[in-house]
């Protein structure tokens, strides 16, 4: 396996930033925010295309996806605008995931600045959420179930915008609802509905989530942001996470990222996507490629 030919990569979730330079609240902050992954002062650099090759080394990355990273509300389009002059600039990212708050007055306007940019293929705006579990409730401001966050949100079809999900598995029945309300709004769930509870029953709770988004045919899923706080990211530890997504939603629906610069704080880049490479080394060619290339160059229309 190690003479054959690198896989092309395509990298559905990476971050470039610059907070030096731009307004990025979270990453200038004078008190650090509170971070799944713990002290993030690492992450308070910029962050640009030539370190991200550097960091890829020996791995084919073709063409990347970038994902907002929580600009100034103030500015969206900002962001995008930095975006694509980094691209021009360095080649990467190749499509952009953009910023617009759904439960805004101005976001029909935010949508459709957004969707006459080219590199422009949809939209993450992190609904509101529970910390945990057991504290899951339907209905707050700002949620899923918010009537007017949901109206920001049906204007989606209209720009041709995919949505991009960042959730954690306990909201995944409201995304479920989501999806099977809005069927022509294509779903991409980010970091494989984030399961942090690696205990049995968390993990048995998180598939079933998993499964009923699952049963709505217009969601897809990012297998990445798998990190643990305060853990090195292992094979032993992910490949169930891996495997069990993918049989969950089925090839055709996932897709690989590295989530970096965010996951550099728990495991290298290579390390990452080394381990993808290493826990689908039994599925044939096709499947992997499908896995590491293929979905995302469909879905994001590259």
């Amino acid at each position: 396996m190690k003479d054959d030919p690198p896989l092309p990569i395509v990298d559905a979730h990476q971050h470039f930033w610059d907070p030096i330079a731009n307004d990025i609240p979270w990453l200038r902050a004078e008190t650090p925010i509170p971070f799944r992954y713990g002290d993030y002062q690492a992450l308070r650099r910029p962050y640009l295309p030539p370190a991200y090759r550097r960091d890829a080394g020996r791995h084919r990355i073709v063409k990347t996806v970038y994902v907002e990273t929580e600009w100034t509300p103030a500015d969206p389009i900002g962001e995008t605008r930095w975006a694509e002059a980094v691209a021009a600039a360095h080649g990467l990212p190749n499509a952009i995931i953009a910023q617009a708050w759904l439960d805004r007055a101005d976001v029909a306007d935010v949508l459709a600045a957004q969707a006459r940019c080219p590199l422009v293929r949809g939209i993450r705006h992190k609904p509101r959420a529970s910390p945990r579990a057991d504290a899951a409730c339907r209905g707050a401001p700002g949620s899923m179930d918010d009537r007017v966050w949901r109206d920001g949100y049906a204007l989606l079809a209209r720009f041709g915008l995919h949505f991009e999900l960042q959730t954690p598995w306990w909201h995944l029945d409201a995304a479920s609802e989501l999806a099977r309300d809005f069927p022509n709004t294509p779903i991409v769930l980010n970091h494989a509905g984030l399961p942090q509870d690696r205990s049995a029953d968390g993990l048995a709770a998180w598939r079933a989530a998993m499964a009923a988004l699952a049963a709505q045919p217009n969601v897809a899923v990012k297998i990445s942001g798998l990190g643990q706080p305060g853990q090195p990211w292992t094979l032993a530890a992910n490949a169930p996470v891996i495997h069990d997504t993918i049989a969950i939603f089925g090839v055709a629906r996932c897709m690989f990222a590295s989530n970096f610069p965010v996951d550099g704080l728990v495991a290298s880049l290579d390390t990452i996507l080394d381990g993808f490479d290493r826990a689908t080394r039994p599925f044939g060619e096709t499947t992997r490629r499908a896995l590491f290339h293929d979905n995302a160059t469909r879905i994001y229309r590259l």
